[in-house]
């Protein structure tokens, strides 16, 4: 099952519906103006207003609520949350009205109103067209339930998008991984909370000058761009924790197309092509020249959906994993070399490394499959022809620049120049790079590993930290280090308990690590919290 989350999040019932409220007794304006960063409707509305003993009651209430308060601790504040409508713009440019939550922490203690920091969060890839992070009372809304227990509960004002293509964004699709796009949609989103924030019924809690950005996943890649765009604009950042981010873009495609195939590939690639090609319109002719007859109807507004995405596998309108034909491509005629690069990982024959996620990256191979052979040979030649420096042709090595010059081939074009190491950008301020070392889903040694190699000089000089989750517990992030290997050993004794099924330990190794992406994020969250607090 493709899972982006932890289910360990899926905790809030509908009895939080009592506690919803008006916007406030003040009369809604509605804007004129379409510029980005435009609040649309100001004040805002008021989705739900929680005690600091009425969150921690909701969450103690269930068995994982009472694991994600082990991570979170105790809710210090009560958190109003809020629903932000602001117009900003699509990936062409295109105008378009968008959503997002405001959370503010609310109660008498010290830490919970007055002058208090801004968490800037952008969210997991999520195929969810309706997804809207500020509504506490969906139950689907897991990531929301994250941000709001670890930061809001805890002092911090939590301002996070929906993204442009969801909700009630008209856009039509979602410029998935735009390093432009995203990055300026955080900063109109921003701009619309603090006009927001003083006529909130939460005004006693304003904007105290700390500003903080996070994200997960997608998130961790929208909130380094949002990093670079915020420095380069002369914005002060106090801290930034990109989280298991896809950040080095050109790196992390060569590893897929070469045969490491991560788990989600056959619902990152619509979202990703679709993407580019309304932002550069070169990725394909038409979605047949990248995607097999067989998936290639309505592929271009197939995600995201108010389908949910298991039907979506189901009915067939994708695959669940094979993204590549477990036929070795043979047309046009391939070098002996690139021909081996191209074979499935379980191949004798296969050069790259192996791996404990190889037998995962065997599951993206088969048939039908979703992306055309030829598309995935003209995507290697360019790869081979114009190496990254961190994936070359074998041996794999621990270079970090991109391509020499810019590629040909239109899709590794548009990841080069949304590659974050593009321009050579180096942060200003503190820097959190977390995430987990055996990530099936987002490969830490190509992102977050190659990233920190590119800024080596600022790891040095202690302005960028890096924490690997699975790594030996050790330094400042120990406990949280030690937290996140208990859990998954006991999720791992769990699948092999009559109770989780009784799977052999080669079947749960193998549900854990498909597990392991979404298990990550509560620990990485905490290690940001613990690393914005003593800035």
């Amino acid at each position: 099952m493709f899972k982006l989350v932890t289910p360990l999040t899926l905790i809030l019932a509908a009895t939080l519906l009592y506690a919803c409220g008006g916007s406030s007794s003040q009369t809604a304006m509605i804007a004129t103006s379409t510029a980005h960063g435009t609040l649309a409707v100001n004040p805002p509305f008021r989705i739900a207003s929680l005690d600091a003993a009425t969150f921690q009651a909701e969450l103690a209430a269930t068995s994982s609520g009472a694991q994600l308060l082990q991570i979170t601790g105790k809710p210090s504040c009560g958190v109003d949350f809020y629903y932000l409508k602001f117009w900003t713009v699509g990936g062409a440019a295109e105008t378009t009205q968008s959503s997002g939550a405001l959370m503010v922490p609310t109660g008498a203690a010290p830490a919970c109103s007055g002058l208090r920091p801004i968490v800037l969060y952008a969210h997991g890839t999520n195929t969810d067209k309706a997804l809207n992070i500020a509504d506490i009372t969906n139950t689907s809304n897991t990531e929301g339930v994250l941000i709001a227990a670890m930061f809001a509960a805890q002092g911090f004002i939590v301002v996070a998008p929906n993204y442009a293509g969801y909700d009630i964004s008209t856009l039509g699709y979602h410029p998935f991984l735009n390093a432009e796009q995203q990055s300026g949609e955080m900063i109109d989103i921003l701009t619309a909370a603090r006009t927001a924030l003083p006529k909130t019924q939460s005004a006693a809690t304003s904007d105290g000058g700390k500003l903080f950005v996070t994200g997960y996943s997608e998130g961790g890649h929208v909130a380094m761009a949002t990093q670079r765009a915020l420095e380069a604009s002369g914005a002060v950042i106090t801290a930034a924790a990109p989280m298991s981010g896809p950040y080095a873009l050109e790196a992390f495609g060569d590893a897929i197309f070469f045969g490491s195939v991560n788990i989600g590939s056959t619902v990152f690639a619509p979202l990703l092509s679709t993407s580019y090609q309304k932002a550069y319109g070169n990725i394909y002719g038409t979605p047949a020249d990248l995607y097999s007859a067989t998936y290639v109807s309505g592929i271009e507004t197939l995600l995201p959906s108010f389908t949910p995405i298991d039907k979506i596998f189901s009915t067939g309108l994708l695959p669940q994993t094979a993204a590549f034909d477990s036929t070795t491509p043979g047309s046009p005629p391939l070098s002996a070399e690139l021909a081996a690069l191209l074979l499935v990982p379980t191949d004798p024959h296969y050069p790259l490394p192996a791996s404990p996620l190889t037998p995962l990256f065997a599951a993206g191979f088969g048939s039908p499959n979703l992306v055309n052979n030829s598309y995935r040979v003209s995507y290697a030649l360019d790869a081979a022809s114009n190496p990254d420096g961190a994936i070359p042709l074998p041996p794999l090595r621990a270079g970090v620049p991109l391509a020499a010059t810019v590629p040909t081939q239109p899709l590794r074009q548009a990841l080069y120049k949304n590659d974050l190491r593009n321009g050579a950008w180096k942060p200003n301020s503190p820097t959190l790079l977390c995430g987990g070392g055996s990530d099936p889903t987002v490969f830490f040694p190509v992102n977050t590993g190659v990233m920190a190699t590119f800024w080596s000089p600022l790891v040095a000089a202690g302005l960028i930290t890096v924490l690997d989750v699975s790594g030996t517990p050790a330094g400042p992030f120990a406990a949280t280090q030690t937290g996140f290997q208990a859990s998954q050993a006991a999720q791992l004794a769990y699948y092999e308990s009559p109770a989780g099924g009784g799977l052999s330990p080669a079947a749960a190794q193998l549900l854990l690590i498909e597990g392991y992406h979404g298990a990550v994020a509560p620990f990485c969250a905490a290690a940001a919290r613990a690393f914005f607090s003593v800035l």
